[in-house]
């Protein structure tokens, strides 16, 4: 059964850092990417940041260019996303996902996610 459990997300005041960390079980991590959504009340979902299954290949969505890392061990089957310069406007639940079969970037869907982590980020 694919798995994930996001977690990292927190309060935090405008210009703070967060880490968030995205355990994946059920399935052989290496041969994946994985990506970073988010979702804020009332708007519509945002791809953050994508990572090919090799690491090669990496993409931010614009909003978060220069100010998130995504990043992942292969070897401990999870996936990061270091957040900084964190703005209000980055409030949302973090989700990490696959999609059915993609090695690189972009994902063609969110096939499978975890139940998110919240980051709030206000004075």
């Amino acid at each position: 059964q694919v798995q994930f459990v996001e977690s990292g997300g927190d309060l935090v005041q405008p210009g703070g850092s967060l880490r968030l960390s995205c355990v994946t079980s059920g399935f052989t991590l290496d041969w994946f990417a994985i990506g970073w959504f988010r979702q804020a009340p009332g708007k519509e979902r945002e791809g953050v940041a994508c990572i090919s299954a090799t690491g090669g290949i990496i993409e931010y969505g614009d909003s978060v260019k220069g100010r998130f890392t995504i990043s992942r061990d292969n070897a401990k089957s999870t996936v990061y996303l270091q957040m900084n310069s964190l703005k209000s406007e980055d409030t949302a639940v973090y989700y990490c996902a696959r999609d059915q079969n993609s090695m690189a970037c972009p994902l063609e869907e969110y096939a499978y996610w975890g139940q998110g982590t919240q980051v709030t980020v206000s004075s």
